[in-house]
């Protein structure tokens, strides 16, 4: 997780995964054509998220070489997406989270803290967040990973809507603006400062083994 990486700043991100899976250039003789899942963006540096993953996307989603998968709906894995994973060795962590369309359900707080735990161990990355469409249950994690990252909250917000458009959910927004990250300090504080080559000196956050 990069906590001091500039808000709005996907765009650039979203440039380079386009390149580094071979979208920048034209189609060769045999090539798969990779059909990225609805609403697919990268959230950070080996986090991305999405709606649910069809089997047109598999491909899309093995170029992406997935350690793990952070999925937020109660019901159980298909057959093909569960197959999908165990023969990629993607760790699959589900956090049940009930679709509502209640305009004040309430979202499970310690669900969301588990889920960025996971988040935050770089050990996961790359990891994929995805609900059913990616953008309630999706949209309310990410908003609680940018908080941890101090984006202000008109940025958060505007990332939320971004992906919800008219179906956006006060109750949601109301969840992302009342989460209160010290919650996580907890967490953050068995986590060491790491820098990573690739080209960046970007700071990174890993954990640390405590015997």
């Amino acid at each position: 997780m990069i906590l001091e990486s500039g808000e709005n700043g996907g765009e650039s991100m979203i440039g380079t995964l386009a390149r580094s899976l071979g979208g920048g250039g034209g189609m060769g003789a045999g090539e798969e054509l990779l059909c990225p899942p609805t609403n697919f963006a990268m959230v950070d540096r080996g986090i991305y998220r999405s709606g649910f993953p069809n089997l047109d996307n598999l491909g899309f989603l093995d170029a992406l070489n997935l350690r793990s998968i952070v999925y937020l709906c109660p019901e159980p894995y298909p057959e093909v997406n569960a197959e999908f994973v165990k023969s990629r060795g993607i760790r699959l962590f589900q956090f049940g989270i009930e679709g509502s369309k209640e305009p004040f359900v309430t979202i499970p707080k310690d669900t969301i803290m588990e889920a960025l735990r996971v988040l935050l161990d770089i050990r996961n990355h790359p990891v994929l967040i995805h609900c059913k469409r990616g953008k309630h249950r999706t949209g309310c994690l990410v908003g609680c990973f940018r908080k941890l990252q101090n984006w202000c909250l008109s940025s958060v917000f505007e990332e939320y809507l971004r992906f919800a458009a008219a179906k956006a959910r006060v109750s949601d927004l109301r969840f992302i603006e009342t989460f209160d990250v010290s919650c996580m300090m907890q967490c953050v504080l068995g986590l060491i400062y790491r820098y990573h080559g690739c080209g960046s000196q970007a700071r990174r956050i890993s954990y640390q083994d405590i015997s």
